[in-house]
């Protein structure tokens, strides 16, 4: 069997894509370690550009893809249930940090809504984008599921969530030392409501102080998400 027989053979298996996948995130992972971990090589980002080139090359379409990758994209939800385990391994230093972090919530998560929804509809978008772009501050799973509840794309919704935590995580790190913010419980806390999973992926690489407060950031930033788009739409319907 020649080498493109064998290709043609494994690209309809789904464990193909989903061994893929894994792949490149440890290259990914392996290169942002050789360069101590500077904020620009960020291993989600370096990821996606290697599977890019991949599917490109091989002529493979999306949902090919998806089916063997799905099941990373499913561990997105437990993964995020798994964060209420620093949660409570830190439960004194949340509880110091309560009245803050509600403050910065509230002003986060309104920003985050109405910046991207004001931008989107000053472009011109049409109902249907800005539906899709509205929730693009929370993790995924939440995100694609308002989206849908709003008439919006989930899969829309899904590659602006990425950019988002793709761009939060890579300039977080420079923004919080230019801004002189120190506190760990801060920085992490604002990636995680700006830059939901990756931006808390991110802050665990860095300290797991801010890690943990970006776990709850990241958690709280989509409750409080659809509740501001819930009310909203019902207050215009």
């Amino acid at each position: 069997m020649s080498v493109i027989e064998l290709w043609v053979y494994l690209s309809t298996s789904p464990l193909l894509w989903l061994t893929a996948t894994l792949g490149a995130y440890v290259i990914a992972d392996r290169l942002s370690q050789r360069v101590d971990r500077n904020p620009i090589a960020n291993p989600v980002l370096i990821a996606v550009l290697l599977l890019m080139a991949l599917l490109k090359i091989s002529g493979t379409a999306f949902p090919v893809y998806f089916e063997g990758a799905q099941f990373v994209h499913f561990m997105l939800g437990p993964a995020t249930v798994a964060l209420a385990v620093p949660l409570v391994q830190n439960f004194a230093e949340v509880r110091r940090n309560l009245v803050p972090m509600l403050a910065a919530l509230a002003v986060g998560s309104l920003t985050a809504v109405s910046s991207a929804v004001a931008i989107a509809w000053l472009l011109g978008a049409d109902t249907t984008l800005i539906a899709s772009i509205a929730p693009k501050s929370v993790t995924t799973p939440i995100a694609m599921g308002i989206s849908e509840r709003l008439g919006g794309l989930p899969a829309v919704t899904a590659i602006l969530v990425i950019l988002t935590g793709i761009i939060g995580a890579v300039i977080v790190t420079p923004l919080m030392n230019l801004a002189g913010i120190r506190d760990w419980a801060a920085r992490g806390f604002a990636a995680g409501v700006s830059a939901h999973g990756i931006g808390t992926a991110r802050a665990f690489l860095v300290n797991p102080v801010a890690g943990t407060f970006a776990g709850i950031g990241m958690g709280l930033n989509g409750v409080i998400t659809a509740l501001i788009l819930g009310l909203a739409v019902a207050f215009l319907a």
